[in-house]
């Protein structure tokens, strides 16, 4: 049994970093050396650091890296190494870097990825419905980003704490509590049970705006509900409950993480309000602008180049968004020792947020290593472009969207399931519907408006979903026609030779996993992820369509079975990272 390789043997890229990195350091007398290695178009991957070099020693770069190609410090790790332009080098690796590689993924149940020495604790701030409102297509992206950063971290080895900041105070909850008790709170909650927030919120709205009276009792209500009124209070727990009941059957649904642990409600730190104030005031922060409590953080600047106020209390007193994010910030990094915040929140809260954290380093409550990070995304639209809508011109329920996406799956691979019972069907469209919907979020860059397309989302060709859940199926079912167990297959690897062009274009492509994954969760932006996960899909159909696996004999064939189930795995954690499921048949 060929054992494990140390853990740089399933990065090649990593490996070849660290030996350009000391060979160059001996070359210029230098410590620290760190040259950008990177995949090129040209050859396997391009070594970049002899400019910089250069610079700093006062050589030619070009002769920088032909001194390093003469030494012979790359022989072990490439089979061909060939300066080009200016200073740059373009390697080949040699197999057995590569055929170490897979084997080293093969063998590893984080297929080459380590945890991260220097865990953070990461508290994400995502979703954020309404209560007593329909969840509607606005809070996809939020949602599915927020999941799939959530994921990626606890994949990393951060602590990750998902909050969800749903919007359950202020104003409206006097209206919507009065028609709870006009309508009769046992009818009222029976309606709302049912997901017709809607249609309850609407009627009450309507009421307030044409009845004098009502809207009196729902001023009298909100006061009574800041006051702490037992009856009051009790009858918003019944709004905020009912109205959870739904948001999970929706996150239940569209197979998010986000749970009742998760809830951090608005009014969770409306008592905590105050003391912000005080502690702003006592750092010499606050002032008065027209009446209002309010914040001037250097560098923002209205339409006629005035300073631009961050208001934190309103004229009549009140608090309002401000005041609580500031809070919100405090409560993250004091309570719960957070020390990256994420908001994955629309661009158009871009300024609003960029003022809370510049006030927050202002007064002391982020600073490094805590920091604060806006995730921000873009809309999705309709084919004319504009948000998307439904047929009658009103903003789309999610809930609606997910039942079409699994109509949709059902009419688009229902019937090429036909050796399938009807539960493994109904399983297998959920998959495809669902995941369809999330990866054409998750694959376009999040800063990005995108249009919602069904019949592109659902095809089964091209960057989509149902594409790379089939690349996975596939191979599964390689397995099933040859009769191997894949776990008794890892247990038991022996020699892997790789010898075509195109097996080797595979065992290449899997080895960039784990920098894709670091690169990803730096970047925020799960679209990274997605665009590697389909040049794998392509790669492997490639070598698919060029190396027989069932009909190939001896090591070739397992070889080839061993790439395959790399293969699979890669793409089944992968697009799980992304909060995607992978059935084995479709």
């Amino acid at each position: 049994m060929m054992q494990p390789v140390s853990s740089h043997s399933a990065d090649p890229m990593a490996t070849l970093a660290e030996v350009a990195a000391s060979a160059l350091g001996r070359i210029c007398g230098l410590d620290g050396v760190d040259p950008v290695v990177r995949p090129s178009d040209r050859a396997d991957a391009q070594i970049n650091g002899a400019m910089a070099l250069g610079k700093q020693v006062g050589r030619p770069p070009r002769e920088i890296a032909e001194e390093l190609v003469a030494s012979g410090a790359l022989d072990g790790v490439c089979s061909t190494a060939e300066v080009a332009g200016p200073g740059f080098v373009n390697v080949t690796f040699a197999p057995a870097v590569l055929t170490s590689a897979v084997v080293a993924m093969a063998t590893d149940d984080r297929l080459g990825h380590e945890s991260t020495p220097a865990p953070r604790t990461v508290v994400i701030d995502y979703s954020a419905p309404n209560v007593a409102k329909e969840m509607h297509v606005g809070h996809l992206r939020s949602t599915v980003i927020g999941d799939a950063l959530a994921r990626l971290h606890m994949f990393r080895g951060d602590t990750v704490i998902r909050e969800n900041h749903i919007g359950d105070w202020g104003r409206p909850f006097g209206m919507l509590i009065e028609h709870l008790l006009d309508l009769g709170a046992d009818v009222a909650a029976e309606g709302i049970g049912q997901g017709d927030l809607d249609g309850f919120y609407k009627q009450a709205n309507a009421k307030f705006d044409a009845d004098p009276d009502f809207q009196d009792r729902s001023r009298e209500r909100v006061v009574a509900l800041q006051a702490g009124d037992p009856e009051t209070r009790e009858l918003w727990n019944r709004l905020v409950a009912l109205s959870t009941e739904y948001f999970n059957t929706v996150y239940g649904r569209l197979g998010v993480l986000l749970n009742d642990d998760d809830l951090a409600g608005e009014s969770r730190y409306q008592p905590m309000m105050a003391d912000t104030l005080q502690r702003l005031d006592d750092a010499g922060l606050l002032s008065q602008s027209d009446g209002a409590g309010v914040v001037f953080p250097p560098g923002f600047t209205n339409r006629d180049g005035e300073p631009l106020p961050l208001i934190v209390q309103a004229r009549t007193g009140g608090f309002n968004y401000a005041t609580s994010d500031l809070t919100c910030v405090i409560d993250r990094v004091e309570r719960l020792d957070a020390d990256l915040l994420l908001y994955v929140v629309g661009a158009p809260q871009a300024q609003h947020l960029e003022m809370v954290f510049e006030v927050c380093r202002m007064a002391g409550w982020l600073v490094p290593p805590a920091e604060a990070v806006h995730v921000a995304f873009g809309n999705v639209l309709g084919n004319d472009r504009k948000m998307l809508r439904s047929r009658s011109g009103v903003s789309v329920k999610l809930v609606d969207l997910l039942d079409e996406a699994i109509e949709r799956a059902t009419a688009a691979v229902g019937e090429r399931s036909g050796d399938l019972d009807a539960d493994a069907v109904a399983e297998v469209v959920s998959a495809v519907g669902i995941g369809a919907v999330k990866y054409a979020d998750l694959s376009t860059d999040r800063v990005r408006d995108y249009v919602f397309d069904w019949d592109r989302m659902l095809a089964l060709d091209g960057n989509t979903a149902p594409y790379l859940q089939y690349a996975h199926a596939r191979i599964c079912s390689i397995f099933r026609r040859a009769d191997v167990d894949r776990a008794a297959l890892r247990a038991d690897i022996g020699d892997v030779v790789l010898t075509e062009n195109a097996e080797r274009n595979l065992a290449l492509a899997l080895t960039g996993f784990a920098a894709v994954v670091d690169d990803t969760i730096a970047s925020q932006s799960p679209h990274r992820l997605c665009t590697y996960l389909f040049d794998l899909a392509q790669t492997f159909t490639a070598f698919y369509e060029q190396c027989p696996v069932v009909r190939a004999d001896g090591p070739v064939r397992e070889a080839r079975l061993v790439i395959c189930d790399v293969t699979a795995r890669v793409l089944s954690t992968g697009l799980g990272l992304l909060g995607i499921t992978t059935p084995e048949r479709m």
